[in-house]
């Protein structure tokens, strides 16, 4: 579906368990953008070039960038992880059930420790409702596992501030289960602007002093006080990554700007809670920034956050 404010065009992946273009268990199903453009600039789309279910995660081949049913998707996309597992999992014995946020209700298969890039069976996908407006799109998914201990309604709104190249995304999780759901959520950030080799030309810049806890590929970047930069473009199986550390304990620090000279275009994105965790993922076709927020939520509790995308142009160099 589109949603369109007449400076930005966006289209929307819907949920769909049997054609959506989206059928994994590792990202939420709700508010996948298959493309947004703003003053001529694609700001979403493919950073593969096919896709193969026997594929774990990504893998190069030859020019080709393959993925998995679970990593092929786009835009500014989300994921819940409870550590280096999932609601539910690590209790649940062989053919129990766990819970994906955003997904449903998964069957457990063997006593192997949870994988985000295996496709699990889905054993209930909930109740998935769509209400569409010109400018946004609200998606509404309720879950309830007796066997975990887990159920929520859980609601994400995408809306398209009118007149302005702005898109703010809205949430809402209420526990309606009788465990407590204690989980992180990032935004993985898929940005894919105008299918530009990523290199010197992109520059990502922070509200505070970054530092890393392992050096980062000098080859390839660089991290100057509040500023990373790249040394030369990526290519072939060139990734230049991060986990970035500097930002405190206020909400101010999740203000990220990612700007490209040549193409004279940038993008800015915030939350309103303080940051947990961020990483920086990239290779040759793909910039992503993965900011972490924390969320607990007591059984009969709500907890509500929201993103806000700024789209905008600089002078071209």
């Amino acid at each position: 579906m589109k949603i369109d404010n007449g400076v930005l065009h966006v289209t929307v992946d819907l949920p769909d368990p049997v054609n959506g273009a989206y059928r994994g268990t590792r990202f939420d199903w709700s508010g996948v953008i298959q493309s947004l453009s703003y003053a001529g600039h694609d700001y979403y789309g493919p950073w593969f070039t096919a896709t193969d279910p026997t594929v774990h995660d990504f893998v190069f081949s030859g020019d080709r960038i393959i993925a998995g049913p679970c990593s092929a998707i786009t835009g500014p996309v989300e994921e819940f992880v409870s550590g280096d597992s999932a609601l539910g999992y690590d209790g649940a014995a062989p053919g129990g059930t766990f819970v994906k946020i955003g997904v449903g209700v998964l069957e457990k298969p063997s006593d192997a420790p949870y994988d985000n890039y295996h496709l699990y069976r889905i054993v209930d996908g909930g109740r998935w409702t769509v209400r569409p407006g010109p400018q946004s799109v609200t998606f509404e998914q309720r879950i309830l596992d007796p066997h975990s201990g887990y159920g929520y309604v859980y609601e994400k709104t995408l809306r398209l501030i009118p007149g302005r190249p702005e898109m703010v995304i809205e949430h809402s999780l209420r526990n309606t289960g009788r465990q407590t759901i204690d989980t992180d959520v990032y935004d993985h950030n898929f940005l894919v602007l105008d299918h530009r080799t990523i290199g010197p030309d992109f520059v990502i810049t922070l509200p505070f002093a970054v530092h890393v806890p392992k050096p980062v590929n000098a080859a390839l970047g660089e991290i100057d006080g509040n500023t990373i930069r790249y040394r030369r473009e990526l290519q072939g199986h060139e990734d230049f990554a991060a986990d970035l550390r500097g930002f405190g304990p206020a909400a101010k620090d999740y203000d990220i700007r990612i700007e490209n000279a040549r193409a004279g275009a940038g993008m800015r994105v915030q939350g309103d809670h303080p940051l947990a965790k961020l990483e920086l993922w990239s290779i040759r076709t793909i910039i992503a920034m993965e900011p972490f927020i924390h969320i607990s939520i007591a059984p009969g509790e709500a907890f509500h956050w929201q993103y806000r995308y700024e789209y905008y142009s600089i002078p071209a160099r």
